[in-house]
């Protein structure tokens, strides 16, 4: 009795394994003759290639992380080493407050914007800011400003979670303070 209902069980799940496999095989082009080892070797790279396509189309789009994060870099624009930006991003909770503060902290650094893009999603929102340093600067003071954008953006996060801003917020739940649009540094003809 316990042979056969043993026996019975591995047919069950060669039953179930071949489903699998088939259901593979319906996923993934021409592989109607391949062995198991060859169809599972060949689903493992198309996912991995699935995987880089998802990264790299995901790489225009601005969506806000999970966690709270802020990044600082310096970027060439053109061939021209004198002409530099930084690209600028933060990710945090929606917070509308935030954009004020962010607004002032990066006009203190009298930089040019060339651009933000702003994107929310599930109470989450990602900054991202593209500044211009008009001038000649030194390599070393393009990583130091660099360096303190970052810094400033970091401090802007921190003010924004602070227990005092929660109290402040809490208070008047259903104020909305009013934030001037960012105003462009160049003018459009």
């Amino acid at each position: 009795m316990a042979l056969k209902s043993h026996s019975e069980a591995e047919r069950r799940r060669r039953e179930r394994i071949n489903a699998h496999l088939t259901t593979l095989r319906g996923l993934i082009p021409c592989s109607d003759k391949l062995d198991k080892a060859s169809l599972l070797a060949e689903v493992i790279s198309h996912v991995k290639r699935l995987k880089n396509n998802a990264t790299e189309m995901s790489k225009g789009c601005i969506v806000p992380s999970e966690v709270d994060e802020v990044r600082a870099e310096m970027e060439r624009l053109g061939m021209n080493s004198e002409s530099f930006s930084i690209k600028a991003s933060l990710s945090c909770d929606d917070r509308p407050e935030i954009l004020a503060d962010l607004k002032n902290t990066l006009q203190a650094f009298k930089l040019k914007t060339l651009g933000a893009e702003i994107s929310t999603l599930s109470g989450r929102m990602k900054v991202v800011f593209l500044l211009a340093c008009e001038g000649n600067t030194t390599e070393t003071e393009r990583h130091l400003l660099t360096a303190s954008i970052q810094q400033a953006l970091k401090s802007v996060l921190d003010r924004a979670s602070s227990p005092q801003d929660f109290l402040l917020r809490t208070s008047y739940p259903n104020k909305r303070r009013r934030i001037p649009l960012f105003e462009s540094s160049s003018s459009s003809s």
